[in-house]
Order: C-alpha cells, then sequence, then structure tokens
C-alpha cells in the first residue's frame, strides 16, 4: 500500500490543520505556506492524483465547494479578489500527489502578476499552429 498523501494524514487527524470546511466528500484548510493571508486549500477526501482521475460527481462535489467558500474567504479577509488555481501534474508544480484546488486571496497592489505570469516566455503560435491544436483538441474528446 503507498504511503499516506499529506493531505490524507491531515483527514485522518494525524497532522494538525486549520480545517475551515468539510462536507462528505471534500475537507478545506489554511494552506501552511500560504501566498497571501487565507490561502486556502480544498481536497477530496479520497485520493487522487490529477484532476482527470476524478469521479464526475467527486469533482462536482470539489467544485461546490470551491464556488461556496470563494466568497467566504474573500469577505473574511477582506480581499479584492481571488485566484484559483490547479497544479495538474509534477511538470506544472504539484508536488502533493493528491489533488488539491488552491483559493488565494488577492489584494490591490499585491504585486502578484495574473495567471498568465506563470509562463515567463509566453509562446506565440501561427494560425496553422492554433488550428491543429483545437482539432487535436476536438479529435482527444471524440475518441
Amino acid at each position: 500500500m503507498a504511503s499516506k498523501t499529506i493531505f490524507e494524514k491531515i483527514r485522518d487527524g494525524e497532522i494538525p490543520a486549520r480545517i475551515i470546511h468539510e462536507t462528505e466528500t471534500t475537507l478545506a484548510f489554511l494552506d501552511a505556506h500560504p501566498l497571501a493571508r487565507g490561502h486556502t486549500l480544498v481536497v477530496p477526501k479520497e485520493p487522487y492524483e490529477h484532476l482527470q482521475d476524478l469521479p464526475a460527481d467527486l469533482s462536482a462535489d470539489l467544485f461546490e465547494t470551491v464556488r461556496e467558500l470563494t466568497p467566504t474567504i474573500e469577505a473574511a479577509v477582506e480581499a479584492d479578489a481571488t485566484t484559483i488555481g490547479i497544479n495538474n501534474g509534477e511538470a506544472s508544480g504539484q508536488e502533493v500527489p493528491h489533488v488539491h484546488v488552491h483559493i488565494i486571496p488577492r489584494f490591490e497592489g499585491d504585486n502578484s502578476g495574473p495567471i498568465h505570469a506563470i509562463a515567463i516566455d509566453s509562446p506565440e503560435f501561427s494560425e496553422d499552429e492554433l488550428d491543429e491544436i483545437a482539432d487535436a483538441i476536438a479529435d482527444e474528446q471524440s475518441a
């Protein structure tokens, strides 16, 4: 049996966390290494490594929890906005192999960029390349 992720240990009470919300299928707690005041992680209680591994009903529960918590967190920390993100796979920066959604409160003048700031060297694509990419995605969906 694989060892538990840190999120499973939090779920099981083996590691302390500041749990702010819990449902039958999800758990939300403050990030131990926050990027902003109120930075929260929302996880499914069962461990799935990638977003695409989640069963549809659990995905719906996860995102419903994110949807419900976002305005609550914004109000609690008097944030001007939030950035919501998922690192899906090791190459994206995912450090814990358990799906988790970051709710990061944002404040005017916080000098943190938009999601587009992730790609320091944004690639440029020709119209033909964009058509090829769109077609490849459409083909994968129908496969």
